[in-house]
């Protein structure tokens, strides 16, 4: 954990920043604001779930329509150059204002509004750019030309492929003719002439998203904060990458997870399998292009899903999958080649792996020959003679501690819930009897992770609140997932008493256990 050091981070979706001027979704420029929150209760890190962008009707981080793009939800639509500096109020209509502050007030993002109202302003931002910088060729626009032609080798497929989606009337591209579907060199180039000014409007949005977020990350860092990512271990099918590289996805197939003792038929994801030959003809140059990209966003970022670069489980419909590559040695060697194209590419972020679930041994000591960092969920860390709970204590500094993902409940829900044998085993961990009080529990809690040898400790945003509510619950699906908000504004929660409290009880341990 070298680019991090001793230190400590709280996870949260992007989506889940509120602030005075949102539209009921988290920006991009509030970023700044919310880790300068985090930094006065002795946070080092800000962890953020995946930011690419989703495709219409798609709530989940982790289906995303491209490998590299952000998603335009995320604009700070005040910040945008091309709207003269306005308030929302000056320039949307007296029933779109009311919508934003609808939207603002909701307790969970409703995001298909949320992107129709944002896609109005943009358009209108977008229209401003083509007539007083486009037509005329200002620095401006010399400068979304420049932007344009240096990330060519994503934006170029992606700008393009949503023009054809919205004109298709937003269906897939598997969907589309043969000719735009297998990307016929004439009908692509007719496509571009067609639908040159909404392919620009794309590019528009995608260098005011690279704009925004760079200078939230200098911002960020001149506080003494750092941005961690999360890599997402594939696209969805009907995603620009999947079309533009057809070749290093098989067709007809899908991701998932072997039969186990919750899912006796296994699970099947939807998600487009890679073609691993296809991807070693060329050096892995789509994998090493994307890790690139995300060294540009993250200063460190979480690599979802490790033991699929070392075998993937792929399955046809409606049967039981096999894994790719077949037997152990080749997928020791499969990830060990993989692992170290990433880390060439990486260029200085760290990468820390998402091992959770059931990792073969042989994926562990890749990792630590590699000195790759995996995650440490303290319930779930036991040791292999005893199986009693380890103490955090003796944790490898390479490691992440946590109590909870965004896949699980925070650990004071989840307290609620354990069984009287494991809650003996946690007070024991903590140093507490049976007679403990809750706010002894809750500070014990939080005090033994941070004592843990893990360079990095986490919690999620939910935690540090005391909140109950989940990010995400697997296996369902429903508006509770993805859609989670803070309880109140950022400015708010900044001098909110009770907020203030908890606060300052995270900033004391962590000083004590010299994470701050």
């Amino acid at each position: 954990m070298r680019s991090l050091g001793r230190t400590a981070g709280v996870t949260l979706p992007l989506s889940a920043i509120r602030s005075s001027r949102d539209w009921g979704v988290g920006e991009i420029g509030d970023l700044p604001m919310c880790a300068a929150w985090l930094k006065t209760a002795g946070f080092g890190v800000l962890q953020l779930l995946p930011v690419y962008e989703l495709a219409d009707g798609e709530t989940s981080p982790y289906g995303a329509r491209t490998a590299f793009g952000l998603d335009p939800i995320f604009l700070s639509i005040s910040d945008l150059g091309d709207l003269d500096g306005a308030t929302s109020a000056a320039f949307l209509s007296e029933g779109d204002e009311r919508e934003r502050q609808r939207l603002a007030s909701l307790d969970r993002v409703d995001f298909k509004a949320v992107r129709a109202l944002k896609d109005k302003a943009l358009a209108r931002a977008f229209e401003n750019f083509w007539a007083k910088e486009w037509a005329s060729q200002t620095p401006r626009a010399k400068e979304l030309i420049a932007f344009a032609e240096r990330e060519a080798a994503w934006e170029s497929d992606l700008s393009l492929y949503v023009a054809i989606r919205e004109e298709q009337n937003r269906m897939g591209w598997e969907s589309w003719s043969t000719a735009l579907r297998y990307r016929d060199p004439a009908s692509l180039a007719d496509a571009r002439e067609r639908l040159a000014k909404r392919v620009l409007q794309h590019q528009y949005e995608q260098w005011q998203l690279a704009k925004q977020w760079g200078d939230a990350r200098i911002a960020i860092e001149s506080i003494g904060m750092k941005v961690m990512g999360d890599l997402p271990f594939v696209v969805g099918r009907e995603s620009a990458d999947v079309w533009a590289e057809q070749r290093l996805f098989q067709e007809g197939l899908s991701l998932g997870a072997p039969p186990d003792a919750l899912t006796p038929q296994g699970q099947d994801w939807g998600l487009p399998p890679y073609d691993w030959k296809n991807l070693a003809e060329s050096d892995f140059a789509w994998l090493r292009a994307r890790v690139r990209h995300a060294s540009r966003l993250y200063h460190a970022f979480r690599v979802d899903h490790l033991v699929g670069y070392f075998r993937q489980y792929v399955r046809k419909p409606n049967a039981l999958g096999v894994f790719d590559p077949a037997n152990e040695a080749d997928q020791t060697e499969h990830g060990r080649v993989l692992l170290g194209v990433m880390a060439e590419a990486a260029d200085g972020a760290e990468l820390i792996a998402e091992d959770l679930g059931l990792i073969p041994k042989f994926v562990r000591e890749t990792m630590s020959a590699l000195g790759l960092p995996g995650y440490k969920v303290l319930l779930w860390e036991r040791d292999d003679k005893t199986n009693a709970l380890r103490d955090p204590a003796t944790y490898e500094p390479a490691s992440v501690a946590t109590w909870s993902t965004h896949d699980t409940q925070p650990i004071g829900a989840w307290w609620d819930e354990l069984e009287q044998k494991e809650r003996a085993e946690v007070l024991a961990l903590m140093k507490l009897d049976e007679n403990a009080t809750r706010e002894a529990i809750d500070e014990g809690l939080f005090a033994t992770l941070f004592r843990a040898g893990s360079s990095l400790a986490l919690v999620l945003v939910t935690e540090l609140l005391g909140e109950r509510a989940r990010i995400n619950e697997p296996g369902t699906v429903g508006a509770h997932n993805w859609t989670y908000r803070l309880p109140m504004t950022v400015e708010a929660l900044r001098v909110d008493a009770d907020t203030l409290v908890r606060t300052r009880r995270f900033e004391r341990q962590l000083v004590a256990n010299h994470r701050a």
